[in-house]
């Protein structure tokens, strides 16, 4: 994704709700989206607006690039695939999306955030199957064991993040081992095991339009 020099916090507040681009901040009273949920803007963007029919489409295909941190060509790109696959397309979107290697670094308690699990992964700290993967796109598959890599291990930041992910569930298709700081993908994800607040019904047809 392209890199994101605005401060990120201003991204919550367009979407009207929390994207935990923060990590343990957004969790905080520091939130800024819990001082001011209004959008951003030179007045607060407080004046009433026509909201027009495309809006929701827009902002729902938006809110998951931004959780996900993905860049509208990657997007468009997971969406053509998603439409190639067998079943329902939102679905198989959504899945494919959740098999990014950054995600599951925060998935399994690694990184605080998706964005720190994206700087990790591209350090060069975790390695899947026993080799060094730097591409926070990289998609994994059942079997796969992704850890943080040996020389890594006795960095001040993933001794403060193990400690942290004792308190933090891991998804049902991935099953962690805290003690080699590792994680063994089970099985592809399911609709059930990604945000419920998303309504991939919109981004289907916003671009199906």
């Amino acid at each position: 994704m392209a890199r994101q020099t605005d401060p990120v916090c201003r991204l919550c507040r367009r979407e009207g709700m929390k994207l935990f681009l923060k990590g343990h901040r957004c969790y905080s009273p520091k939130c800024p989206i819990e001082r001011r949920a209004n959008p951003p803007g030179q007045h607060g963007d407080k004046r009433p607006r026509r909201q027009s029919d495309f809006r929701p489409y827009l902002r729902e295909k938006q809110k998951v690039r931004r959780i996900y941190g993905v860049a509208e060509r990657q997007f468009r790109g997971y969406f053509r695939q998603a439409s190639k696959s067998k079943g329902i397309t939102g679905e198989a979107l959504l899945t494919l999306i959740e098999r990014r290697l950054d995600n599951v670094v925060f998935r399994l308690g690694f990184a605080s955030s998706r964005p720190e699990a994206r700087q990790i992964v591209n350090h060069g700290h975790i390695q899947v199957n026993g080799r060094r993967v730097d591409i926070s796109s990289f998609l994994v598959r059942p079997g796969d064991v992704v850890a943080v890599r040996e020389r890594s291990r006795a960095l001040p930041l993933f001794k403060d993040r193990m400690a942290q992910a004792e308190v933090r569930a891991v998804p049902e298709w991935l099953v962690r081992d805290l003690s080699a700081m590792q994680g063994t993908v089970s099985r592809l994800p399911e609709r059930e095991n990604v945000d419920a607040t998303i309504q991939e019904r919109l981004i289907v047809e916003f671009y199906s339009r």
